[in-house]
């Protein structure tokens, strides 16, 4: 039986995980409040729940504020906040402060062994102020094909990255979602560290060749070396900062640390982690040119 609780407020809850969460949370019948920087926004009027505005300001009287009534938090750290002692910090200290039950923290595959991330540091933080936490270690997203490496697969018919031979357990944001859900609402969860991985390993040659079958038209892997995907993504107007953790994290990925499948999102939702195929079915139309 699901634990009684109050609401949860969902942080990015217009982006690829939040949306998830706060679908599966309404699923589950949880009350829900997205926190988000427009209200005015349609993705975020979308959502179907009560939204509260809010912003990684570094106030934590902001923070208090979008506190009202919550009793557990999804936190996320933002891809533009690289200073999390700046601006998330704040953030736990009001949900400390607050009495919140729990923050289900959005980390990062490996993060215990990485300290050089801002995940391992907000982990670090967490523990340290002993707020009461779960952390959700996921590996990389299926959605990055979606988004970042999209318009390399619909208009130039390419995977490019820089993993070369490696195999990465990729993982459905979807699936996240289902398992956010579930560590909110049953007991059990508080303290606890989950790394979520796809059930399949596969290297980029094969989801290229699962991309081809299912576009109906060949898409290639052609094993680009870093810098030149490095030079891509310069001339495509990346920041420096987003360029150096792009290298940081394809180095891991051809390390193969990344491929290691396992079958937690199954154990605590009770269905199996999404397929790399059924994935590509279901978003086929974002590679297919207009």
């Amino acid at each position: 039986m699901s634990e009684s609780i109050g609401a949860v407020l969902v942080t990015g809850a217009t982006g690829t995980v939040g949306r998830s969460v706060v679908a599966e949370l309404r699923g589950r019948g949880a009350p829900v409040i997205a926190a988000v920087r427009d209200r005015d926004d349609p993705a975020a009027e979308a959502l179907g729940v009560p939204l509260r505005e809010f912003s990684f300001d570094g106030s934590i009287a902001t923070a208090r504020a979008t506190l009202a009534d919550v009793d557990r938090v999804f936190l996320l750290r933002p891809p533009q906040i690289a200073d999390v002692s700046a601006f998330l910090f704040p953030v736990i200290d009001a949900c400390r402060d607050a009495g919140v039950r729990q923050v289900v923290f959005l980390s990062l595959q490996g993060v215990q062994v990485n300290r050089g991330t801002p995940h391992h540091a907000v982990e670090a933080y967490l523990r340290a102020v002993g707020a009461p936490s779960t952390m959700l270690r996921p590996n990389f997203f299926m959605q990055n094909l979606t988004g970042v490496h999209a318009a390399d697969i619909r208009d130039r018919d390419e995977v490019f990255v820089p993993a070369g031979r490696s195999l990465t357990a990729l993982i459905d944001a979807r699936d996240i979602g289902r398992v956010a859900a579930r560590v909110f609402t049953e007991p059990g969860h508080v303290g606890k560290a989950y790394t979520l991985s796809g059930e399949q390993p596969l290297t980029y040659r094969a989801v290229a060749e699962t991309l081809s079958d299912v576009l109906g038209r060949p898409i290639r892997y052609n094993r680009p070396s870093e810098g030149a995907y490095l030079d891509r993504i310069r001339a495509e107007g990346a920041p420096q900062d987003y360029i150096d953790v792009q290298r940081m994290i394809y180095r891991i990925v051809r390390a193969n640390v990344s491929a290691l499948p396992n079958r937690t999102v199954r154990r605590l939702t009770g269905r199996p982690a999404t397929t790399f195929h059924q994935f590509a079915l279901d978003h086929r139309d974002i590679w297919t040119p207009s």
